[in-house]
């Protein structure tokens, strides 16, 4: 009777490892998110836009891109909101494809300047002219 029971075990668990395996393939193929290391090799400037690794950003942008990533909490109420390309310096996209998020300015009494902006297909941009320019932001870097 125990190697029965046994070998029911080893079945259900068999099952058991199927199924979860199955759910498990099918999330990782539907994650668009590449691996960091792959998204370095894909940034690529785009209309002469100049790249530049996250590193070489003031230490703030750094902090504001984990909090993107953490999914906040952010300091503006403003944080998150549609970015709607008016300047058009970003490749033109849907209405509510770009998000804009503060890089706050030490010494500024108002959300200053610097912003990231993030597009539906992973990329990321920065501005510290208030959007009179931008650079592509490796974030892999």
């Amino acid at each position: 009777m125990g190697s029965r029971r046994r070998i029911t075990f080893a079945l259900i668990g068999l099952v058991v490892l199927v199924v979860v395996g199955w759910f498990v393939r099918d999330a990782v193929k539907d994650d668009p998110a590449p691996a960091p290391q792959q998204q370095s090799q894909q940034v690529k400037p785009q209309n002469g836009m100049q790249v530049k690794p996250l590193s070489k950003l003031p230490p703030e942008a750094v902090v504001t891109w984990r909090t993107i990533q953490k999914g906040g909490p952010f300091k503006s109420s403003r944080d998150g909101i549609v970015f709607e390309n008016r300047e058009k310096l970003l490749p033109a996209k849907s209405a509510s494809y770009y998000h804009e998020y503060t890089v706050p300015t030490p010494g500024a009494d108002d959300r200053g300047a610097r912003r990231l902006i993030t597009g539906e297909s992973k990329e990321l941009y920065y501005t510290d002219d208030h959007y009179a320019s931008f650079v592509l932001v490796d974030t892999g870097k």
